[in-house]
């Protein structure tokens, strides 16, 4: 048997053997109804650590207040079935303070894996490395607190990371598009990103529809990502938690080489939660390593045979390992999060229009719930007025540091104009760091409006 399915490869294989039998039927086994418990048809609760018997106990946890939770459910359940990523005004009481553009920003934590990447001799190894970087952000990305939509215009600079520059910029507002570009020495980094919702009552689906593509320097080597979707269960009943089942699919555009990697989904009492298997091909669909691990611990790899066993005399190495976490942190942070969010990462003479300068974003942070959502309104408000001064002036929205191109590329969930870096950012950002103008960031008002005579 040759491997080319992780999920055929890990159920024949008897390194991968014990997985098959563990993984239950999330969809029948986990749900269950809960009209005993309130009166709206439907509606399913998902406990990830127990089974159907206590899916009406877990009902009754979440962070929502029993009237706030029915009050939310009546408003949203006409939208099951929908792309809700920005039809709907959300309370800030399910916000983090911080942005999508920022969340993107969150890639960059192990960005030493690319440049183990780019520096290494082996092409097999060079895929592990570069997967394993792909894989070291889901534990960010399970947070269950929904990160602020970027107005359009807006911008997120990180300077100087480990020797990576990074900065993203909303590009559309319908639909919600960003764009992202990082570099350093052994890499670039390039994004166009567009989710996709499908609101399902008390659970979402997201879609990661986008194009992610990282070159190495050394080699001019082109590495394509595929991520899996994601689900976001118990929005309002229950506690909230967060799955990627599928899969991964990153491949290299230069040799032909791939990784195809399977995040199981969660089973019966947390069984095969985190887990994440599967194997480096060559051009040939041949296995060549074997990758085993947690999305949420650390990930491992072992040369293996044609069969997709390990090799003797190998044994499995450790690639990745997540980086000690604050313990008891409001919102889950990593330490990178509270740096991404922090002037500590800004560059000189940081963009007006940057995410750190919302002053809704910043309200949440300071714990002032009352304001961060009034300010949140005044600035969805005004990005309404921009929209009709547009189209009353004939007037479409240009992007600053990225532009869009002819191309269109295909998705597993639908096409995606592409956005490229224009290079317009790094003539800024040289000629900002040889200024003299020292200004605290912090005194900076956020201002990424393309009129400036509106009223606020």
């Amino acid at each position: 048997m040759a491997p080319n399915d992780p999920k055929k490869a890990g159920s024949g294989s008897g390194f991968f053997a014990s997985l098959a039998s563990s993984i239950s039927n999330l969809g029948s086994a986990m749900t269950k109804s809960v009209n005993g418990l309130v009166p709206y048809e439907g509606l399913e609760v998902i406990n990830p650590e127990g089974s159907t018997d206590d899916a009406e106990e877990e009902a009754s946890r979440g962070r929502w207040k029993q009237e706030d939770r029915d009050g939310y459910w009546k408003m949203m359940q006409k939208y099951i079935g929908s792309d809700v990523t920005s039809m709907v005004t959300l309370p800030v009481i399910i916000f983090e303070p911080m942005t999508m553009l920022q969340k993107m920003a969150e890639l960059m934590e192990y960005s030493h894996l690319l440049d183990m990447a780019d520096t290494t001799e082996d092409p097999y190894l060079r895929m592990v490395y570069a997967s394993s970087w792909a894989i070291s952000v889901y534990y960010a990305f399970q947070r269950t607190w929904k990160p602020f939509n970027p107005i359009l215009g807006e911008t997120y600079e990180m300077a100087n990371y480990n020797g990576v520059n990074f900065i993203s910029e909303q590009v559309s507002h319908h639909p919600p598009m960003s764009a992202g570009h990082a570099e350093n020495e052994h890499f670039t980094y390039d994004c166009t990103s567009k989710l996709k919702t499908k609101f399902l009552g008390n659970s979402i689906d997201v879609y990661p529809v986008g194009r992610t593509r990282v070159t190495l320097k050394r080699d001019g080597v082109v590495l394509d990502l595929v991520p899996p979707l994601t689900k976001v269960h118990n929005l309002i009943f229950g506690r909230t938690w967060v799955d990627s089942p599928g899969e991964m699919i990153m491949t290299n555009l230069t040799t032909g080489d791939k990784v195809v990697l399977y995040f199981q989904p969660c089973g019966w009492f947390g069984s095969g939660r985190y887990e994440v298997d599967g194997y480096v091909y060559n051009a040939s669909e041949e296995p060549k390593i074997l990758m085993t691990g947690k999305w949420n611990e650390s990930m491992s790899y072992q040369p293996c045979d044609g069969e997709g066993e390990p090799l003797p005399g190998t044994e499995l190495k450790e690639v990745w390992k997540l980086a000690d976490v604050p313990k008891d942190d409001k919102y889950q942070y990593t330490h990178f999060a509270h740096k991404i969010n922090s002037f500590d990462t800004a560059p000189k003479k940081l963009l007006p229009s940057d995410s750190r300068l919302r002053p809704d974003r910043y309200a949440l942070e300071m714990g002032d719930m009352s304001k961060s959502g009034n300010e949140k309104s005044s600035m969805e408000e005004r990005q309404r007025a921009e929209k009709r001064t547009r189209e009353e002036k004939g007037q479409g929205f240009t992007p600053k540091w990225f532009d869009v191109t002819e191309e269109v590329t295909a998705t597993p969930w639908g096409d995606l104009e592409v956005y490229q870096f224009n290079g317009k950012y790094l003539e800024h950002r040289a000629a900002a760091d040889n200024s003299e103008d020292n200004t605290d960031p912090k005194s900076i008002q956020f201002n990424p409006w393309q009129f400036q005579d509106l009223s606020t």
